[in-house]
């Protein structure tokens, strides 16, 4: 696949209050792109609309307006196979609990119009899942690699991944994520997992989409971000020392902390003593702006 694997435009999710009246949005006018290939991270808060935007990208769901490509296919609530080989892990990584691992295999088999058993067992072999073990009896870490190994048998353009890693120990996730890596390298793969753990994107996601509140904060490829901003920390001032656009600006009695963004070339000014700059996180990015927006949401309030 070329081009772009997810192109998302005004979409938005407004549910019904189960109690009294009225509706509220769990997402709106969310538009980013996401383009074949990539690894991007899904990243918010809990109650960010992280799932809700998921579940329209997988067809499980119908956007109350705007709307969803894969693969420069329509995506239909119901219908998502149409939109192209989507395979999505929700948090729940539902199994059927009587059927052992081999037949959980042999339904989804069925159950799709292209598998690879090859790829699906040798999935389970990495991380030594028995095939004959009711999934009932399986703990959490072990269904989830079931629910990785049928998404991977599906043979997907598009995975989508709901906090796939909360079922995990530290060294499971670990593993998981190279061995995911290397799937979407081998195979040309899109993967979109969300993730309210900023700490788990360190090396893993080569694009972002930032989610708070319901609405979409920022996307893009990490490296622009991280390229185009730049921290700089120096003497207490009420002005940055460099020109360029203020994303956050942190002051303690006797010193101030700015993180600068800069347009294109993205050529971050140098500083003279005593002011000092310094590269970004991603991490710090994120904060950053989660922390804008709980500001702004404050201010509004």
């Amino acid at each position: 696949m070329t081009g772009n694997a997810l192109e998302v435009a005004g979409i938005g999710k407004q549910y019904r209050r189960r109690f009294g009246r009225g509706s509220n949005w769990a997402l709106r006018d969310c538009t980013f792109e996401v383009p074949a290939g990539r690894v991007a991270a899904l990243v918010g808060p809990n109650g960010a609309g992280k799932t809700t935007l998921l579940s329209m990208l997988a067809g499980l769901l119908a956007p109350t307006e705007g709307t969803a490509k894969v693969g420069g296919r329509l995506v239909t609530a119901g219908r998502g196979r149409a939109a192209g080989r989507v395979s999505f892990v929700a948090q729940e990584k539902p199994l059927y609990r009587q059927l052992s691992v081999a037949t959980m295999l042999a339904v989804a088999a069925r159950l799709n119009h292209e598998w690879d058993q090859r790829r699906a067992t040798r999935w389970l072999e990495r991380f030594e899942i028995p095939l004959d073990r009711p999934c009932g009896r399986l703990s959490g870490g072990q269904q989830a690699q079931v629910a990785f190994a049928i998404a991977l048998g599906s043979c997907p353009s598009v995975l989508l991944l709901d906090e796939p890693l909360a079922n995990l120990d530290p060294l499971a996730r670990n593993e998981v994520t190279q061995e995911l890596l290397g799937e979407a390298a081998e195979t040309g793969m899109t993967v979109l997992l969300s993730t309210h753990v900023v700490a788990e994107l360190g090396g893993v996601a080569d694009h972002l989409v930032l989610l708070a509140d319901g609405a979409l904060l920022a996307d893009g490829p990490v490296d622009d971000i991280l390229e185009r901003h730049r921290f700089y920390d120096g003497p207490r001032s009420s002005t940055p020392p460099v020109p360029g656009e203020v994303v956050q600006a942190k002051h303690s009695d006797r010193q101030s902390s700015y993180l600068m963004g800069f347009a294109p070339p993205w050529r971050p000014p140098e500083v003279s003593p005593p002011w000092r700059g310094r590269e970004m996180t991603l991490e710090e990015f994120v904060l950053a702006q989660l922390e804008n927006s709980r500001a702004s949401k404050r201010r509004a309030a």
